[in-house]
């Protein structure tokens, strides 16, 4: 991608710019980001529900008893609604009748089920992918919502089809309501307010209140990004790092146990021991001893496909004959990634140098490679893409 070559899909901004002027800073109002007929726009109601009802996707249902309109709070006089909240899988006798207003059927990552999707989603790979979550798409009758909230992540909001009324605002006052299943601002200030049509779109930066309201059946994409606390990454590296020393510990070696030949008698047994804490403290630092590991365990977090993914593995016996010209394309589902010491694929690190590391970045980067290059892979890195094309990460094609 030309990340200097200005785009319809960012108001005619560069990439570069509109990171630059917009990302986590203010949003950013986007006519005609997408033609309206689209191809990948033209995700059906019928086909969103169908996927709402498989087992291995997602999927919310949102209900509003009462009080159907625009934000409720400070600037509204109508009564807030009553909220329902309903996990999927829906099958269509789940769902409210059509004619029902104010009830929403939320799917979540639609971009792994529907090739369209994921390629419109791959329109915004100008932010690396370790931050590119999926496309959420929710369908909503008249009045539909999920209330007045804010996401902790940044967000554009694509309007695929029928029209949606958007309130925003940069209030930093987030107090949520009591009580109620979603999570829904307290009070909520209208500051600014857009109808989208079609092809149109809205970037929100993290922790912006906003309101959307369906006017008449509509359905809306929603480009979400990852974005881990501390706390969350610091779970998942310890993990992960204390696996790595577990699998490379030698089973003949002898292990460092705690040794305190030098401990007096104690006339207050239940105080820890300093030299015991301190001893706690070499075992977490014996973890980060090689930076290498804290990339690598970063790299596997970051590639690891969300619980509900499945890949559709290659028949039983059914192998690629590497010696025949052929291109490889990544799945939709999988996740590859790399470091400068590593390549990463759906939670998995390989060490990789030289040409096949530059072709693996390349496969990553472009997700696909032409036959031409995938020939130039040494033999181990021939095996290694071999497997991923039995275990369903990538595909053989033309």
């Amino acid at each position: 991608m030309n990340i200097d070559q200005p785009l319809q899909l960012l108001a005619g901004l560069s990439p570069a710019r509109f990171m630059q002027r917009y990302w986590q800073k203010k949003p950013l109002l986007i006519r005609q980001a997408f033609d309206p007929g689209d191809a990948r726009l033209a995700l059906s109601r019928g086909q969103l529900f169908a996927l709402a009802a498989q087992d291995d996707v997602q999927a919310r249902l949102v209900v509003q008893e009462q009080g159907v309109g625009k934000a409720t709070g400070k600037n509204s006089a109508k009564p807030p609604p009553a909220w329902q909240l309903h996990h999927g899988p829906f099958t269509r006798r789940r769902l409210p009748p059509l004619a029902q207003p104010g009830w929403t059927l939320l799917v979540q990552g639609v971009d792994l089920q529907h090739l369209p999707v994921h390629d419109l989603l791959a329109q915004f790979r100008f932010v690396p992918d370790a931050r590119l979550d999926d496309v959420m798409v929710s369908y909503a009758t008249d009045g539909g919502g999920v209330g007045p909230h804010f996401d902790s992540y940044d967000v554009f909001l694509l309007q695929a089809q029928g029209q949606r009324h958007w309130d925003i605002s940069c209030q930093k006052e987030l107090a949520l309501q009591a009580g109620v299943p979603l999570k829904i601002l307290k009070n909520f200030v209208t500051e600014q307010s857009f109808l989208l049509n079609p092809g149109d779109m809205l970037y929100l930066p993290p922790r912006y209140a906003h309101h959307g309201v369906a006017v008449g059946e509509c359905i809306t994409y929603s480009i979400g990004y990852r974005a881990p606390s501390q706390d969350e990454l610091a779970q998942a590296l310890l993990t992960r790092l204390a696996e790595q020393i577990a699998d490379e510990a030698d089973p003949h070696a002898v292990p460092a146990l705690y040794r305190d030949p030098t401990q007096p008698a104690v006339q207050m047994p239940a105080a820890i021991a300093p030299a015991l804490q301190d001893f706690a403290r070499q075992a977490l630092q014996r973890l980060f001893e090689q930076p290498q590991n804290a990339q690598r365990a970063l790299g596997e977090y970051l590639t690891e496909p969300k619980a509900h993914v499945w890949f559709d593995t290659a028949p039983h016996g059914l192998s690629v004959d590497c010696a025949k010209p052929f291109a490889v394309a990544l799945d939709r589902r999988t996740r590859m990634m790399y470091d400068a010491q590593h390549i990463f694929i759906n939670g998995e690190a390989f060490e990789a140098s030289g040409r096949d590391a530059t072709l693996m970045r390349l496969l990553a980067n472009q997700r696909s490679l032409p036959a031409a290059q995938r020939a130039r892979l040494s033999p181990g890195a021939e095996q290694l893409l071999s497997d991923w094309l039995q275990a369903g990460w990538a595909h053989a094609t033309a």
